[in-house]
């Protein structure tokens, strides 16, 4: 039968415990490991010697929260970032028990949890930061430069200057507002808010509708290909809009050659229908097919702001249906989106 102690090694955290006389009584493995202390021999000792931890001042951890003193109220100690002997950060809480309300402390629980998750997690702040700043300053620097052109030479500019530098800053305008509308389906997809409004949709209309719009935007020619007699799928067309217009952007910024599109009956599954979108360029190496669907991920010379594949999975996913990633025969990349057809 498993003692307490061995319980205790059964935790993802460093856990030391000790009695009302501030002698410790136990010491997991991870905490045996952080501290670099042999656990059974710690058992007896002092707290203050075995919870070898330091501030940047030199200040131990015990000195500075008096665990067995202070106010009788006090029931723990938030998390605190702490040094182990080794310098490494370790992040530090503990709970404080006492038989009797407002008595003396009887045990101190401390756990020890890695700060390399939040040091991690910084860092993905500030690189987020980073993207955001660089995105949204570079159609700004377009738009101001523009107008303040306009306001400062407006006598002296031709009807032509004028027009050709207010479609400029209409177009740096609307990519922000791109951006924009981009982060928001970011953080609704993140926090699972996401409205959808589905109904029977004509997915080859909806393809036909971005080919249409992306055909008038680039000169790479876009072939659409449709098998016939396909029922409807059951999704919000707005976002099946959404998607499609990535996916086929996506194809045309990085691929080469023609950009082919195939809505059929998805084979592995014919309760879904497929749009399969391939082009002619490198490909997508094996592994980085599941990186291109994180945020801010991109590899391209055509830039971008690394939101748009985060956004097309998290949109199909959310209507039942799936993204499928791989080689197209002959070369180039293939991307599948799958969605669900309307329940006869």
């Amino acid at each position: 039968m498993s003692t307490p102690h061995d319980l205790l090694d059964l935790l993802p955290d460093g856990a030391v415990v000790a009695g009302p006389d501030g002698r410790v009584l136990a010491v997991n493995a991870v905490a045996a490991r952080m501290l670099a202390i042999d656990a059974a021999a710690s058992t007896g000792r002092p707290l203050a010697e075995v919870l070898a931890l330091t501030d940047h001042d030199g200040h131990s951890w015990t000195d500075a929260n008096e665990p067995y003193g202070g106010l009788s109220t006090r029931t723990g100690m938030p998390e605190q970032s702490w040094l182990l002997p080794d310098g490494t950060e370790v992040l530090v809480t503990a709970r404080l028990h006492r038989e009797v309300r407002n008595g003396p402390v009887t045990a101190v629980a401390i756990a020890l949890r890695s700060g390399r998750g939040r040091a991690r997690l910084d860092r993905d702040r500030s690189d987020l930061v980073a993207t955001l700043a660089h995105e949204l300053r570079s159609p700004l620097t377009g738009v101001k430069g523009f107008v303040q052109a306009l306001l400062n030479r407006w006598d002296k500019l031709s009807d032509d200057q004028k027009r050709l530098m207010l479609t400029t800053a209409n177009a740096d305008a609307d990519r922000l507002s791109r951006l924009i509308a981009e982060l928001l389906d970011v953080a609704r997809i993140d926090t699972g808010r996401l409205q959808l409004h589905r109904r029977p949709t004509d997915l080859v209309k909806k393809v036909h509708i971005v080919e249409s719009s992306m055909g008038v935007a680039t000169a790479t020619p876009i072939v659409v290909e449709v098998e016939p007699d396909l029922p409807m799928v059951d999704t919000d067309p707005d976002k099946v809009i959404q998607v499609l217009t990535n996916v086929i952007e996506n194809a045309v910024r990085h691929g080469s050659g023609t950009v082919r599109v195939h809505v059929g009956r998805w084979a592995p599954d014919p309760a879904y229908l497929s749009v399969t979108v391939t082009d002619e360029g490198n490909g997508i190496p094996a592994d980085l097919r599941e990186r291109i669907f994180t945020k801010f991920w991109t590899q391209s010379r055509g830039g971008g702001s690394g939101l748009g594949l985060y956004i097309v999975r998290g949109l199909v996913r959310a209507q039942g249906g799936d993204v499928l990633v791989d080689d197209r025969p002959g070369g180039g990349a293939r991307v599948v989106t799958t969605w669900p057809v309307v329940a006869g």
